[in-house]
């Protein structure tokens, strides 16, 4: 017995120092980085913690902070495990937090409904519910630059231009979780439309590394494309997989989450040709990573791995997703005159940024992305992704930007908008003219 009761308050006291509130000063504010640097993801979730936390800390640096005001960047670490991304959420959420970017759609699905009660934004950047891009009824949440569905689209919309989607088979192989089958009621629908044949190819949690038999069914069906929403050690085992049957690289398309530096040097110069979809710059040639060299990595205070995975495909997203999060308080404190902001000041910030090229350019990120424009009713922006491919050593960049097809995937999101409130009687949406 005495032992039960020294285990709980050992428990109670180790629990007491994880919601300890981080000291700060009057004039910081503090985004939290829910990070996983740990678990079977952490391959990916590492470098995008370092690129989110570098710029914010390079702006500390070089600006002394957004607006004379510093950032506080603290990370808790969820593993990728929604439970523990929940716990860390209550954890800091009394802090003064801004706003949250999940970094995973099982825990983006369980901040969504916190998010208006406690008035924090939640920012989950190309991932999580597709129908959160419909402001009116998600004021709380935003998705910019694009969704999984328009990211859909767009792959969609290349492989039509590049032989042509009609009468051909197209497979979708992806993670059997929420993640993976997010984007599949607009496959479905597009199959219709387009007229193309539809095989899916599901793969467990875990199957990742054996997919023996996913790549056997695909040898049979022979689809003239295969498009992967993979995640961790499923893509490199997927591309593996695809080259011992001799599947033609090229006509292999990943998403954004399915095309990294950690994806590919596993597979290396077999993987030559392997395509994926992408919608932030690659590389260091950007003033704003230069920055980021000069004011941090070099100084020893980034906790990257090495130099020469600064600007790595998710080293910079995690970057762009803090370079939206930073033009969100600046856009809020011009607007409300304030210089420390609050969680609500920070969702109409966001939902008026204004990411156009001229401040892209101004930003130290010319060419970096397509324009970024939010509004009340559009928390999207319906951002276009350009296509990479690999070389055998590295990525790069071989199409425009595809834009989305909005006039197929606008009503869809509505539509699935409205069924996500349809059972929530007491749920809030916001008026917008």
């Amino acid at each position: 017995m005495k032992s039960k009761k020294l285990i709980a308050a050992s428990a109670m006291f180790i629990a007491a120092a994880c919601v300890m509130p981080v000291v700060q000063a009057e004039d910081t504010m503090y985004l939290p980085s829910l990070s996983y640097r740990t678990g079977p993801f952490a391959g990916g979730g590492t470098p995008f913690a370092d690129g989110y936390a570098d710029y914010l800390n390079m702006l500390n640096e070089r600006d002394g902070g957004i607006g004379g005001v510093k950032i506080v960047v603290e990370e808790c670490e969820t593993a990728y495990n929604t439970q523990k991304g929940i716990e860390c959420y209550e954890a800091t959420k009394g802090n003064g937090a801004l706003a949250y970017s999940p970094l995973s759609t099982g825990i983006t699905l369980a901040l969504i409904p916190k998010a208006p009660v406690d008035q924090i934004p939640v920012f989950s950047m190309g991932y999580g519910l597709s129908a959160a891009a419909v402001g009116e009824k998600f004021p709380w949440t935003f998705v910019y630059p694009t969704t999984y569905w328009n990211q859909m689209s767009s792959i969609l919309k290349y492989i039509d231009a590049n032989g042509g989607a009609e009468g051909k088979k197209i497979g979708f192989i992806y993670l059997d979780a929420g993640y993976g089958k997010e984007p599949i009621p607009l496959l479905e629908k597009l199959s219709e439309s387009m007229g193309f044949e539809l095989a899916k190819y599901p793969v467990g949690g875990k199957e990742m590394q054996n997919q023996s038999a996913q790549w056997l069914n695909v040898r049979k069906d022979r689809p003239d494309w295969m498009i992967m929403w993979g995640w961790g050690a499923m893509n490199p085992t997927a591309i593996k997989e695809a080259i011992k049957i001799r599947y033609p690289l090229d006509k292999f398309i990943g998403n954004w989450w399915a095309g990294s530096h950690n994806d590919l040097k596993a597979v290396g110069e077999e993987g030559k040709g392997y395509l994926a979809a992408n919608f932030s710059g690659i590389g260091t040639d950007f003033p704003a990573v230069q920055d980021m060299i000069t004011h941090v990595v070099d100084k020893g205070n980034s906790k990257v791995a090495s130099p020469d995975d600064v600007g790595n495909v998710l080293y910079n997203r995690g970057m762009f997703n803090a370079v939206i999060l930073a033009e969100a308080i600046m856009v809020a404190q011009e607007m409300t005159g304030k210089k420390v902001i609050t969680g609500a000041d920070m969702r109409v910030g966001l939902e008026n940024i204004d990411l156009n090229e001229e401040r892209l350019t101004a930003l130290g990120l010319p060419g970096f992305t397509g324009p970024i424009k939010g509004s009340c009713s559009d928390h999207e922006g319906a951002g276009s992704v350009f296509m990479q491919q690999w070389n055998g050593t590295d990525w790069e960049r071989i199409s425009d930007l595809v834009e989305p097809m909005v006039e197929v995937t606008g009503p869809m999101l509505e539509e699935a908008a409205a069924a996500y409130i349809a059972d929530k009687p007491d749920w809030k949406g916001q008026e917008c003219g």
